[in-house]
């Protein structure tokens, strides 16, 4: 039996730590510079080769980005995004080894309205900013939050996915671009497109972030709505995602490049499975990002863990501009599920540095199932109006969510009594009824009451279902699990930006159109 006192007790727990002092374990010669791993000691030199090496080696191993394809890379400030950026413009120097061949531009998104940051205080980061941006000669876009205020209704309607593309076509794209490198040198159009490609922005700070006060105002408005911390941020990396969605498609960029890191990947998933995202993991924490169809996003750092980029943005002095967010500010560890779960993981990966390779190599396991398409090679399946992802409400009925809403509903059911004539009575999830105004809408029944047409159209806006925001039953009804308790834990839904209660206006109007002709239609199994 082991004893305390035996003599072997100190040789196992007496252990070498990791040194600079010893040889890099690549090339056995030059004295190591860094430890990045326990017993993983590499030189200066070793060590950017081993970090170019896997940022060329992530982008060629999937193939998702084609020659000569736009390429829009989403920089937040922070040091991952800065380093990606680095990685790019190395990529495509005359004397890169393996040179990148898609065209890049810059976009940052300023979160500073959300915050009650003065607009002298924006304008200063901005201005650090563009002298960073101005460097790279890539064309960069500064735009604020407030932007995601008018957004038009495109930005959530599905479009064709460009992962459908045959397997070959890879191929074909390189032969192309190699086709066309080679016309482009034997004549002066070469110096003309890369003169395009190479354009600066907005060289103007104020022009980059020229805001209304009344969307600035609106947006506090609809941040200070939401009640929980966790919602907030959940919320913000929605509105986000949208805005990048729009300035890609707006700019003829097909890919956007995430900063996201293996530290806060493996974050991000735990969080998502606490958040009730576990059907989207695959999406939240892969590579590629299909799930807006023509915009992919594609997260080239995922395999590098946060010392790794911080190491490496030491050595190479590579810049960063830190700016306060609402997702980076400081705030009490149990303030959101997000920074808890960050709390946690950036804990237990001090005293088990396995820990975040671990999540990462779990999250890389994880598949989503391709949805069903029809005939015309659409997709059938129905998308959450906030994340775009699959729904995953539409279950079986003895299924975990079908007990959670039977137990709100039984938990909201108020005491019978008199009906009450207001028009707010408590409507059930698949109800039709018209609203308090039905005598004088249009859009149930036409005109009546001698002939008066609805109360909206007297004032020159149209029909009242043009206008009337849905209430909250109906707009959960379209968004996934997640996504409903956002909503849930927001005081108004009237405060949403525009473009998205439009669009749950148009699903309800399709879906009660729907419901109408519903006995006309054929089943998709039918001829």
């Amino acid at each position: 039996m082991c004893q305390v006192d035996e003599e072997y007790n100190g040789l196992l727990e007496r252990q070498d730590p990791p040194g600079v002092s010893k040889k890099c374990v690549k090339c056995k010669e030059a004295t190591g510079a860094l430890v990045i791993r326990a017993g993983d000691t590499f030189c200066r030199g070793c060590f950017k080769e081993y970090f170019v090496h896997k940022f060329r080696a992530m982008l060629g191993k999937n193939r998702i980005i084609f020659p000569g394809e736009k390429v829009l890379l989403a920089v937040s400030g922070g040091p991952s995004s800065f380093s990606m950026l680095g990685q790019v413009q190395e990529g495509l120097s005359q004397n890169a080894h393996k040179k990148l061949r898609f065209t890049p531009g810059i976009v940052h998104i300023d979160e500073g309205g959300i915050l009650g940051q003065a607009m002298e205080t924006r304008q200063r980061t901005v201005t650090e900013l563009q002298s960073v941006f101005k460097t790279t000669g890539l064309p960069y876009h500064i735009v604020p939050l407030e932007q995601v205020l008018t957004l038009p209704i495109s930005v959530l309607e599905p479009s064709s996915s460009a992962s459908d593309q045959p397997a070959d076509s890879y191929k074909n794209a390189v032969d192309s671009f190699i086709l066309t490198s080679l016309s482009r040198c034997l004549g002066p159009e070469q110096q003309a497109d890369l003169s395009e490609h190479t354009g600066q922005g907005d060289e103007s700070p104020l022009a980059s972030l020229l805001v209304d006060q009344y969307h600035t105002d609106t947006l506090q408005k609809l941040f200070s709505s939401v009640k929980t911390q966790t919602a907030k941020e959940d919320l913000l990396h929605i509105l986000r995602q949208h805005l990048l969605v729009h300035i890609a498609r707006r700019e003829g960029y097909s890919k956007v490049m995430l900063g996201e890191n293996c530290t806060r990947l493996a974050v991000k998933l735990l969080a998502n499975i606490s958040l009730g995202r576990g059907a989207q993991l695959a999406v939240d924490t892969g590579f590629s990002d299909p799930r807006y169809g023509d915009i992919t996003m594609v997260r080239p750092m995922r395999d590098y863990s946060a010392e790794e980029i911080s190491l490496y943005n030491h050595m190479c002095n590579v810049p960063s501009v830190f700016m306060p967010s609402l997702d980076t500010k400081v705030v009490p560890e149990k303030a959101s599920i997000q920074h808890l779960t960050e709390s946690f993981v950036t804990n237990l990966q001090a005293d088990f540095p396995s820990t975040v390779s671990t999540i990462y190599r779990t999250s890389e396991k994880l598949q989503t199932v391709r949805p069903s398409q029809n005939s015309s090679g659409m997709s059938t399946c129905n998308k959450c109006l906030f994340c775009m992802c699959t729904l995953d409400t539409t279950v079986e009925e003895s299924s975990a969510f079908q007990a959670i809403l039977i137990s709100e509903q039984l938990s909201q059911r108020k005491a019978v009594g008199p009906e009450k004539t207001t028009g707010t009575a408590t409507q059930s999830p698949g109800s039709t009824a018209a609203p308090a105004n039905q005598e004088h809408c249009c859009s149930f029944g036409g005109q009546q009451g001698g002939g008066e047409v609805c109360g909206g159209a007297g004032g020159g806006r149209g029909c009242c279902s043009s206008f009337k925001a849905p209430d909250v039953t109906e707009l959960k009804s379209l968004l996934c699990y997640s996504c409903q308790l956002t909503v849930k834990d927001m005081s108004s839904i009237e405060v949403l930006p525009k473009y998205i209660l439009s669009e749950a206006q148009k699903k309800k109007r399709r879906s009660q159109m729907r419901d109408e002709i519903s006995e006309f239609l054929l089943d998709d199994d039918e001829d």
